[in-house]
């Protein structure tokens, strides 16, 4: 058994965001010593892997949450896994051709700035009017 700060250097997560992930259930409620101090072993050290690893692939809380309660259920069906990874597959590969998108856009205007004084700039041009653009890459503000 182990505290919450050897949990957190071992998997690379900060004790806030281990706190957290027991907050909105994500992390089970750990075992506490007498003096109150949480308390946790290899199980929740696999869990908190698994939730780090899904967040580095980009998976949303809920994803992740959808696939430790499939990962709990072992009898069920692996369909309902890969369904899962299918989404977010998707949604990098969407994310991957605004990216794209973004470059090119980026690389035009570039190529097109040929100007010596900030007055003449095409870069600064481009970017007070969205019209200047190609591409459609408006991203919604948070």
């Amino acid at each position: 058994m182990f505290s919450i700060g050897t949990l957190a250097k071992r998997t690379g997560t900060k004790v806030q965001t281990i706190r957290y992930y027991e907050q909105i259930g994500l992390m089970p409620e750990p075992g506490r010593t007498d003096g109150g101090q949480r308390r946790y072993g290899d199980v929740e050290l696999d869990r908190l892997s698994f939730i780090r690893h899904s967040r580095q692939l980009g998976f949303s809380l809920g994803a992740i949450r959808e696939l430790l309660d499939l990962s709990d259920s072992p009898e069920r069906s692996c369909a309902q896994v890969d369904a899962v990874a299918q989404k977010q597959l998707r949604e990098v590969e969407a994310r991957i051709a605004r990216l794209e998108a973004l470059r090119v856009e980026l690389r035009r205007m570039i190529s097109e700035c040929n100007a010596e004084r900030v007055a003449d700039c095409r870069i600064l041009e481009v970017l007070r009017d969205h019209e200047g653009c190609l591409s459609d890459h408006q991203q919604p503000t948070p």
